[in-house]
């Protein structure tokens, strides 16, 4: 007879050795009431029933990269698709100077959304958006209007949890809903599509996901470094980003710096055991690499393609053929190669202890 496994293979195997993202997928998923309760990460508080449904959830328990491949494109990735399954690849920007304004490098997400939204392809987008109480803490958020998308355009460099607002979609009985999210969200939520959890991903009618090398903790970079250590009021912050640097714009206009390895000594260990930057399992996939006013995009699945099509055909949006941005592109493949080589090394070595 096998034995029925629960959320303890997930403390032994995952959360134990470091592997846990807190995503909250395993939360979420969880059949049961006062199971698992959610601060800052999952936790058990009751006596788990054994139903397997989180470790089917879960972005690191058992993850196969082919078999994810083949349950969202159809087909396994060619070896030359060094940063995962893709149809296209575009350089694109927002053509609205107030959306280029707050979103990041091109402002696409931002653009996208807002189309879609206008446009009816969506009534709802799961986001990253601000805590009024703690500036630049992120917290997962519910879009249902332009002005909610607009005030959470832009990048936060700590993690939010965006999985958990797929039970708040579901409840408020939202019919398409976008969801925007880092690479290990991705999976995520791929991962309960093909465990067929409808009643939680039903909704989800468009996947982006967002380069990412890896998150910061708030406490580490925001509190210690930046508003302790540098002096900086993190309400005079504007806009933050990473160009071979972390970029930190003020109120004033100044832009202080800070070199990478210095920001790395705050960033979340979990991130290192991730082998996604480009977030290989979306929809749609994009981020800044080097580019300056730009988003480097990569369609990968025909849902994807209709919904940029559907942008750049509304005039909310302008794309350039990648052929032009040789640089961002060898950028692109010298990250995704170098995070997944990174992560491999970094999984090994805690299996071996």
């Amino acid at each position: 007879m096998t034995a029925r496994l629960g959320f303890e293979e997930l403390l032994n195997d995952i959360i134990s050795k470091g592997h846990c993202t807190g995503c909250g997928a395993c939360f979420i998923t969880c059949p049961f009431e006062e199971v698992l309760d959610y601060r800052d990460g999952p936790k058990l508080v009751g006596e788990c029933k054994k139903c397997g449904i989180c470790l089917k959830a879960c972005p690191r328990y058992g993850f196969q990269a082919a078999e994810l491949d083949e349950f969202i494109f159809g087909r396994r990735r060619a070896a030359q698709e060094v940063f995962g399954v893709h149809l296209s690849v575009h350089v694109a920007m927002a053509t609205d100077p107030r959306v280029e304004s707050v979103g990041q490098d091109g402002g696409v997400a931002t653009a996208l959304l807002l189309n879609a939204l206008d446009s009816g392809l969506i009534d709802g987008a799961i986001l990253s958006s601000t805590d009024p109480t703690r500036p630049w803490s992120p917290v997962p958020c519910l879009a249902r209007s332009r002005g909610e998308i607009l005030a959470a355009a832009g990048t936060r460099y700590s993690y939010s949890p965006g999985i958990i607002t797929l039970r708040k979609a579901a409840e408020e009985k939202l019919e398409r809903v976008a969801f925007v999210g880092t690479p290990c969200q991705v999976i995520a939520l791929r991962r309960m599509q093909k465990a067929n959890l409808r009643k939680i991903v039903g909704p989800i009618t468009l996947v982006i996901g967002l380069f990412c090398s890896e998150s910061f903790s708030y406490e580490g970079l925001m509190l210690e470094k930046i508003k302790k250590g540098m002096g900086i009021d993190l309400g005079d912050i504007v806009k933050m980003n990473i160009k071979g640097r972390m970029q930190i714009t003020l109120k004033d206009g100044r832009m202080v710096e800070i070199p990478l390895k210095e920001a790395r000594a705050y960033a979340e260990p979990y991130c290192r055991s991730c082998e996604d930057f480009s977030s290989e399992f979306a929809d749609l996939s994009l981020g800044g690499v080097g580019l300056e006013g730009r988003t480097f995009t990569v369609v990968r699945a025909d849902r994807g393609k209709r919904f940029l099509d559907a942008a750049v055909e509304s005039g909310a949006l302008e794309v350039k053929p990648v052929d032009e941005f040789k640089k961002a592109l060898d950028l692109m493949v010298r990250l995704s190669v170098s995070k997944r080589s990174r992560a491999r090394g970094v999984v090994s070595e805690r299996n071996r202890r």
